[in-house]
């Protein structure tokens, strides 16, 4: 399949992860599938099932994965990541060398389910803000070593991503207002010394934070862990006062409260729940 179907992950980083993840799960070699000796050098051929419903995300990179193990393994995907599927629908097929077939399995598996999950999590995010205005925007909360992976799932999933890390935007947290002494004097010190065209951001709490923030050269305000009645009203003030500035809200976002926060009027809902409490979706290999 084309890498430019995933391209915000690098092709060398992508084989870096891939291999070593094959690395971790074959260790000094898969004695399962060597002890079959010549039964398994031979071609095969082997089919995904999705055993429930939900939205695939990942079959670029499962092709890729059984690549790493038979370069001339011919995966065929009979969905498109992104694809809503019902319970028991074949989503892939693949043929090649059975060894490789039998000794990718779990990872490809692994790496798919958890995918998918996170896209299947991120789309009911996504349709439950459909039609209105308000985007659904994910978070860093991933798993170390899986965030462009994560992330890939979370955009298949229809959110929008947040930054990918620290050296993408500035966002100014409870933590750095703290360490600074107060909100004005962070961006006061940050907004100096970023680049341009560089967004900053700055997470507030109470309708006193937002007046300060309001006070300063600032691209975003987030409302964090607002009620939505103070949050309706923050909204209220920076469109009278700062029109241009976007608004995020975020805190404790659930599929219930989605509506209420939309109602406010904000930009864009961030929330991490898509990611650290999806589960994963459930899709099984069986070989023809």
């Amino acid at each position: 399949m084309p890498l430019n179907t995933f391209v915000s992950i690098p092709e060398s980083n992508l084989d870096e992860c891939l291999q070593a993840w094959l690395r971790e799960d074959v260790g000094r070699g898969d004695w399962t599938t060597a002890g079959l000796g010549a039964l398994v050098q031979q071609p095969g051929e082997a089919i995904w099932i999705s055993r429930a419903s939900g939205v695939v995300a990942g079959l670029p990179f499962a092709s890729r994965l059984f690549q790493q193990l038979d370069p001339d393994l011919d995966f065929q995907p009979l969905v498109s990541d992104g694809d809503c599927c019902a319970k028991d629908t074949a989503i892939a097929k693949m043929r090649g060398n059975l060894a490789a077939l039998l000794t990718g399995e779990r990872v490809a598996l692994n790496l798919v389910m958890r995918l998918s999950g996170i896209a299947t999590a991120t789309r009911q995010y996504v349709e439950q803000l459909a039609p209105g205005p308000t985007q659904f925007v994910d978070t860093r909360k991933t798993t170390p070593g899986l965030r462009q992976f994560e992330k890939y799932a979370s955009r298949v999933g229809g959110a929008i991503n947040h930054r990918l890390g620290l050296d993408d935007a500035v966002m100014i947290k409870d933590n750095h207002i703290a360490a600074a002494g107060g909100l004005r004097q962070a961006v006061a010190h940050i907004r100096p010394a970023i680049p341009y065209p560089m967004t900053v951001e700055v997470e507030t709490s109470s309708l006193e934070q937002v007046e300060e923030a309001l006070s300063c050269p600032v691209d975003i305000i987030m409302l964090d862990n607002m009620a939505p009645d103070v949050m309706a009203a923050a909204v209220v003030r920076i469109r009278e006062q700062r029109p241009e500035i976007k608004i995020e809200a975020s805190g404790n976002v659930t599929l219930e409260t989605l509506g209420p926060i939309a109602a406010t009027g904000v930009d864009f809902i961030s929330s991490s729940a898509p990611v650290t409490r999806a589960p994963w979706l459930d899709i099984s290999m069986q070989i023809v």
